[in-house]
């Protein structure tokens, strides 16, 4: 899976909401790459963003990891995590949290909001979001450190609109053809 590089993600100019544009469910494919062991692996499932009464989102991601361990056989199971997206400063950036309310990092699609980074003791998140189109996005996780040295590529395609509004679309994020 190859992520648009940052300069290739759209104008999506004044008006973009990304709550909007979330809201429901979409199909999450993740190749995942561990290269300190070149372990691969891949996770697929479904993420729904979930509208919450503080103006936010629920993220909800259901699936099935398969990974390909190099000290054993292969792995597929069931896998899950939440967060809760809540309004940040303007419409087109929203705030990422864990569950348990822990701030986690600022996710968006434009100028310096589609880069966050997390530090989790020992090692560093880095995180870059891609806007493809009006029902496709992605992201990508590159883990660092003396623990991890990991590769998390993720491509959403939007499964439904969960009966919300249409999200305003700039300039640069058009309906297909």
């Amino acid at each position: 899976m190859n992520i648009p590089a940052p300069d290739e993600t759209p104008d999506l100019g004044p008006d973009f909401d990304l709550r909007a544009y979330l809201r429901g469910s979409w199909s999450v494919d993740r190749t995942l790459l561990d290269r300190s062991t070149g372990a691969r692996g891949t996770f697929t499932g479904v993420v729904r963003f979930i509208d919450q009464p503080d103006g936010g989102l629920q993220w909800r991601e259901e699936g099935t990891v398969r990974w390909a361990s190099l000290s054993g056989g292969p792995f597929s199971g069931p896998a899950s995590r939440e967060y809760a997206l809540r309004p940040a400063d303007t419409p087109a950036v929203l705030d990422v949290y864990f569950p348990d309310g822990r701030p986690f990092h600022r996710m968006g699609f434009a100028g310096q909001s589609n880069h966050d980074v997390h530090w989790c003791d020992p090692d560093t998140y880095r995180v870059t979001y891609t806007l493809r189109g009006p029902d496709e996005c992605g992201y990508r996780w590159d883990v660092t450190g003396p623990a991890k040295d990991q590769l998390l590529e993720s491509a959403l395609r939007r499964l439904d609109s969960a009966g919300g509004t249409a999200p305003a679309r700039g300039p640069g994020v058009r309906p297909a053809a």
